[in-house]
């Protein structure tokens, strides 16, 4: 069997393997019942929320609301933008508006010091806050009102550190934030759900992260974090070194990545796997294993006879998209446009393996250099 044969079978064949996988992990991921509150539980705690602002996101002022609505009794939430002229402070203030009752801030910070912007306002934030359980969350992410009492629960632990949250993309109306969005629904959370069964988790994941101040503080504060490109991946990891369990939450928010046309849709997934591939090395190279389409079809047009292998890879992936997309993330997206998949599958594999050239990034209209240890240095 010639080389290139070989090699793309066996790709093929690891790819088989780990949709058996991922289908086994959504089960246990499942498995794990939510933490349930009794009569004898301790109080809940008070949280305070930080919300780093940049630019009126599409939907923006929906996302903000569904954080003020919270079924929760004691919560305060605070913004954090770099001018007071940003377009997002217009919306903030008004949904402020809309419930006084509702302990809130908004801090201006000015230019940070240093590349990570979102670190910068999160480091400022966490300064004003007043409780000790803190829940960062991003401006895209929309909830339902128990968010923050599901978050607390699974805080009664007192060895758990960091709770992060397993997010449903939500596209707007372009159709490349829809591939993107199929893509996340359906191979994303698959490598998230293996990895937490064979490694435990010891990464988070950027939309939405609770955290004790204690902990933040142990790994050494936002400083620590101010120069990587994935903080919160950074975060996840330095908790778990430091002895503290990071848990993946029973609650799945809604990510809303908005509507972006073909050139920002492919520089913003472009910088996302970049950063991937510095902040995880092995991890990314072992995504070429995380759909096997794209593989089968090449093992194809290598062997037409082969046919065979390739319908079982459409089986397999079909039960790994059932398992992640609609049995953990109950993805209405997925099961509408579920003939999208395969092409979904074929521009995040392209992405995959053009990351893998070029060192530089596009970040809300500046150029970085991204480093092999995953930080980045503005050009």
């Amino acid at each position: 069997m010639p080389l290139p044969l070989a090699l793309v079978l066996l790709l093929v064949a690891g790819s088989l393997a780990y949709c058996g996988l991922a289908m086994i992990a959504a089960a246990r991921y499942l498995a794990v019942a939510p933490p349930q509150r009794g009569p004898m539980s301790p109080p809940l705690p008070p949280v305070s929320v930080l919300k780093p602002l940049a630019g009126d996101d599409l939907g923006l002022e929906e996302n903000l609301r569904t954080f003020f609505e919270q079924e929760y009794p004691d919560f305060e939430i605070l913004f954090a933008v770099r001018r007071a002229d940003d377009p997002s402070v217009a919306v903030a203030e008004r949904v402020r508006a809309r419930y006084p009752r509702v302990a809130s801030r908004l801090i201006v910070t000015g230019e940070p010091p240093y590349p990570n912007a979102k670190v910068f306002s999160l480091d400022l934030m966490l300064a004003a806050a007043h409780h000790d359980l803190v829940v960062m969350v991003d401006s895209d992410v929309r909830v339902t009102p128990e968010l923050l009492s599901v978050l607390a629960a699974e805080f009664q632990d007192e060895r758990t550190g960091v709770v992060t949250c397993p997010y449903r993309a939500v596209p707007g109306a372009s159709f490349w934030s829809t591939l993107e969005a199929l893509s996340l629904n359906t191979e994303f959370l698959s490598g998230v759900l293996v990895a937490r069964w064979f490694e435990g988790m010891r990464f988070a994941l950027g939309p939405a992260i609770a955290a004790r101040r204690e902990v933040l503080t142990r790994i050494g504060g936002f400083d620590t974090l101010q120069e990587f490109l994935a903080e919160d991946f950074v975060m996840g990891k330095l908790a778990a070194e430091a002895g503290w369990g990071v848990v993946l939450s029973s609650y799945v928010i809604e990510h809303r990545i908005g509507s972006q046309p073909l050139a920002a849709n492919l520089r913003h997934r472009l910088r996302w796997n970049r950063s991937t591939r510095r902040s995880r090395g092995w991890g990314y190279l072992g995504q070429v294993f995380t759909n096997p389409l794209p593989l089968a079809l090449l093992l194809v047009a290598l062997r037409p006879s082969w046919w065979p292998l390739a319908a079982l890879a459409v089986v397999f992936r079909a039960g790994a998209v059932w398992a992640t997309a609609g049995h953990v993330l109950r993805d209405p997206l997925t099961g509408r446009l579920w003939w999208l998949v395969p092409l979904a599958d074929m521009a995040s594999f392209l992405l995959w393996l053009a990351a893998f050239f070029g060192k530089t990034i596009v970040w809300r209209g500046r150029k970085y250099l991204l480093l092999r240890d995953g930080r980045f240095r503005p050009l």
